[in-house]
């Protein structure tokens, strides 16, 4: 790390600058009531039945909630304390809020403590806030990546001031907090502090002469040093063992790979999505080509391991999907702050350089802020359903979606957990993981249709999913199970599959049905059956030679 220069602070590296970008950051979450994470929605309807379990009686006869000891519970915990002040959708809109804002200073932060101050390049790393993982919803996650990153300035800046015995002694409770929030968020430190160690023991030995000292001791001591970051593992250890170990598979698929550093600020526009990927990566090709900046070998050493990492990582870890898609934007953030400027360029030139940082973030900052407000409208749009429905109804959802993974994703697949959230209603969205999270679908009655991804539907069987037509889904779901269909922008479908429902709201094509139990379901036509039908028996044939 290098001493602080003697020059004047340039506009870029001054704490006002700091905090003028923590409030620009928040803008495109302030507008939206909910904001439009594709997960998040669902993830409401479990902090309300978490809240609410012990309360509302008809809650024990759909979910079973049981409070675990797990390594997925950043906003779980935070909405327990802040609920009650706020109201539940307002205290996820702050805990949400905070989670780009954490983000981006916790990038300019490292840059400071590794370089001395913020370079110009740095600014280059801002939008990587909004990312695609973000964007997802995986709100326990990117809110751990956000603390991962500030904890590890922290880490820097303590090892720079050489208190070292205070870092032990705070990193022993800080570390077991970030693993409680996200297990990944523990895993990232842990990475960025040995790399970080590695770097410095390497250069305390810069004299010595031989190898073992020099090259194979300061990886023990990294290791060492590292000691009190370990302790969760053995928590690791306990959780994912036995049965709730889950499903570790898809290595080393290199399309995903390369496509997940393609979409690492995917959002709604391809092309600009794209485009800015491509400022990314011209401003790490500098840091290689251009004379005039240079990588810092702390950051740098940094960014190789979180690669090594990502390229190890599979596409489904313990059960979760996405684990290496998760890294790609915060190792190219990484990378991208780990570039300086030489010492021979000049003040102008760092000033331009920075200015085209900040043009950068501020332009994607207007197209998220566009968006957003875009899928706002979407979502007061879908809700004033919700003004029809009674509470505690047991209520069906269908999310029209198709076959193709189109880069705009309508944020809708996980709103019918507003139902939950709003009006206490049973809702099919839930995802029912064992070990994953603390709460799992109990309500029999509501089987084949009574968790994720039963609200899929589509116009065809796609060949790749378990998503159900919209004439299957129509047709075949328990109506003794539920009292109303929520048709949440569904593919074109057949009126007469409507028999049985009664509309109580319609806007577009979407609408809500009241379930008239004594009238018997319409029938499926062959055309109806005959793709789905071949489909499954495929899987259903596939299937059985796996496990033969």
């Amino acid at each position: 790390m290098t001493g602080v220069p003697a020059e004047p602070l340039r506009w870029w590296q001054t704490r006002l600058f700091v905090l003028a970008v923590a409030v620009i950051t928040a803008i495109p979450l302030l507008k939206p009531d909910i904001a439009p994470l594709v997960d998040l929605p669902g993830h409401m309807a479990r902090y309300r039945v978490q809240l609410s379990h012990g309360e509302i009686v008809w809650f024990a006869d759909w979910y079973n909630f049981d409070w675990q000891l797990i390594g997925n519970l950043g906003v779980d915990l935070l909405i327990v304390p802040l609920a009650p002040v706020f109201g539940l959708e307002l205290a996820v809109k702050l805990i949400v809020l905070s989670i780009p804002t954490l983000t981006a200073v916790g990038f300019l932060w490292i840059a400071r403590e590794v370089h001395g101050r913020i370079p110009a390049p740095a600014l280059f790393a801002l939008p990587l806030a909004y990312s695609y993982p973000f964007q997802f919803g995986f709100v326990n996650f990117a809110l751990s990546m956000a603390l991962a990153l500030n904890a590890f300035a922290l880490w820097l800046r303590l090892a720079r001031l050489g208190k070292l015995r205070l870092r032990a002694i705070l990193f022993l409770p800080l570390g077991a907090l970030l693993w409680l929030c996200h297990t990944y968020g523990w895993g990232a430190l842990g990475v960025l502090a040995f790399s970080a160690e590695l770097i410095r023991q390497h250069d305390l030995r810069r004299d010595r002469t031989g190898f073992v000292e020099r090259w194979l001791v300061p990886w023990l001591l990294a290791g060492v040093h590292c000691l009190p970051l370990a302790p969760p593992a053995l928590l690791m250890i306990m959780w994912r063992s036995g049965h709730v170990g889950g499903v570790t598979t898809d290595w080393f698929n290199w399309r995903a790979k390369i496509n997940w550093l393609t979409m690492v600020l995917r959002d709604r526009w391809e092309t600009f999505d794209i485009a800015s990927v491509g400022v990314l990566l011209l401003i790490l090709f500098k840091g290689l080509r251009d004379p005039n900046i240079q990588y810092s070998r702390n950051l740098g050493l940094s960014a190789l391991f979180l690669c090594a990492v990502f390229v190890l990582l599979p596409r489904i870890v313990f059960g979760s999907a996405y684990a290496d898609m998760r890294l790609a934007p915060y190792m190219m953030g990484i990378a991208i702050i780990a570039i300086r400027p030489r010492p021979g360029l000049s003040i102008r030139g760092a000033a331009v350089l920075a200015a085209a940082g900040l043009v950068f973030f501020l332009v994607r900052t207007a197209g998220t802020t566009v968006s957003f407000w875009r899928y706002d409208q979407s979502y007061d749009r879908e809700l004033a359903a919700l003004d029809r429905l009674p509470i505690g109804a047991r209520l069906v959802s269908f999310v029209g979606e198709t076959c193709y993974n189109e880069w705009t994703m309508t944020r809708l697949q996980h709103l019918p957990g507003i139902a939950l959230a709003r009006r206490l209603a049973y809702t099919n969205d839930q995802w029912s993981m064992q070990g994953a999270q603390m709460l799992t679908v109990r309500y029999r009655a509501a089987r084949p249709f009574a968790h994720d991804p039963s609200q899929i539907t589509t116009s065809t069987q796609c060949p790749t999913e378990w998503w159900r037509p919209i004439a299957i889904s129509l047709v075949r779901f328990p109506r003794g199970a539920f009292d109303y269909v929520w048709l949440i922008s569904p593919p074109p479908y057949d009126p007469r599959l409507e028999r049985g429902l009664t509309p109580v709201w319609r806007s577009g094509g979407s609408a809500l049905f009241k379930v008239e139990h004594d009238v018997p379901a319409a029938q499926l036509s062959p055309e109806d059956l005959g793709p789905y039908r071949e489909i499954m028996l495929r899987r259903l044939q596939a299937r059985r030679r796996r496990l033969s």
